[in-house]
């Protein structure tokens, strides 16, 4: 009895797939009842036909060509592997489809299964998810001209404005009375906060993009925490408290971007100072071997609140700010620890800490002492 009449073939009708079974000369000798669904022909329709009467008419003469060369050397295998697969409807239309090919051996001789996979569902989530991406390109690049253009322009007014109010307060075009001084110092105040906040924001858009280029140069570790300790001194003085650095006389000199490296020790010495009340906060350089290699360790160390046992887990994600907003005695957009966190990893370091809530905290910069900066 020939195939086309009798199922041997276990599971064919049940198949998820469209199933097309053709001869050595292309004929059609079976099909299933979703092949039937996917081309919109009856069985009878399709049964003693060219394969190609599925086939749209633009890729009948290669298909032909394809099918001898199966028939040369037929084994299991993908048809037309990387390239577009259509199938033509009853009603003319085209569907993108997916077909793996199986010869069978039987007393009529080879035959060749073909299970056919309507792939249009697919092909439409890829368009959809090509054109989402376009869209989210143009919207990151609108996003990166647009940061680039607030980084000038927020920045260049906060500047001048904090530029003239110095020029005041040291009475350059003249004297101030008390009254004068004190506003003037609360205009400074919050001009060199917008300013750190507004960076902060910018600097996170960039690491988030991985827009960060780092700028790799032979540093002097020591300068940096000099540098550091200079620009912070005076926020020590006016909360009074012992603001110290402490670093090996020989200069450790290692390979990384300076200024990422400085922005990291300043938001931790800027962090220890605002968080103390009073006591000291001392900057702390050592160098240590470990089976890693010699590493440099940078520690900033306060008398400070400490940080409790449940806010630890919270303590370097972006805008978090571990006291209550109705009770907050610090100012801040909880973004100093975060992003000295990514700046650590992205020059080749990482940050830990210890604390003791109620009597301060040590926060540790580790970086590796390259043998090529020796």
């Amino acid at each position: 009895m020939p195939l086309s009449a009798n199922p041997s073939l276990p599971f064919f009708e049940s198949y998820p797939d469209a199933m097309v079974i053709v001869d050595r000369t292309g004929t059609i000798r079976r099909v299933n009842a979703q092949a039937e669904r996917l081309f919109g022909y009856h069985r009878d329709e399709m049964l003693g036909k060219a394969i190609e009467m599925l086939v749209p008419a633009r890729l009948r003469e290669h298909h032909v060509g394809h099918r001898d060369g199966y028939a040369s050397d037929p084994r299991l295998r993908p048809m037309g592997e990387g390239m577009e697969l259509a199938g033509l409807c009853k009603d003319g239309s085209e569907v993108p489809v997916e077909i793996s090919l199986s010869p069978i051996e039987t007393d009529e001789g080879l035959l060749v299964v073909s299970a056919i996979r309507d792939v249009s569902e697919r092909k439409h989530f890829e368009a959809t998810l090509q054109a989402k991406n376009a869209e989210l390109e143009a919207a990151s690049a609108a996003k990166d001209q647009f940061l680039a253009s607030m980084s000038h322009e927020l920045r260049t007014p906060l500047n001048a404005i904090i530029g003239f109010t110095g020029t005041l307060l040291m009475r350059l075009p003249g004297p101030l009375t008390e009254e004068q001084e004190k506003q003037l110092r609360v205009v400074q105040s919050s001009a060199r906060h917008l300013l750190s906040l507004i960076s902060d924001i910018l600097d996170l858009a960039k690491i988030e993009a991985g827009k960060v280029e780092l700028h790799l140069e032979r540093v002097v570790l020591q300068e940096i925490v000099d540098e550091v300790h200079s620009s912070l001194r005076s926020m020590a003085s006016e909360k009074k408290l012992e603001f110290s650095a402490s670093a090996p006389r020989a200069p450790i000199t290692l390979m990384s971007d300076r200024r990422a490296l400085a922005q990291i020790l300043l938001n931790l010495a800027n962090n220890a100072l605002k968080y103390t009340n009073e006591g000291s906060v001392r900057i702390e350089v050592r160098t240590r071997a470990s089976s890693a290699g010699e590493h440099c360790d940078i520690s900033v160390i306060d008398t400070g609140v400490g940080i409790k046992d449940e806010d630890r887990e919270r303590l370097f994600q972006a805008f978090e700010q571990l006291e209550p907003l109705s009770t907050r005695r610090v100012e801040g957009a909880g973004l100093g620890l975060y992003l000295s966190q990514k700046l650590a990893r992205l020059v080749g370091g990482y940050l830990s800490f210890t604390s003791e809530f109620g009597k301060g905290s040590t926060f540790t910069l580790s970086l590796p002492l390259l043998e090529e900066a020796a």
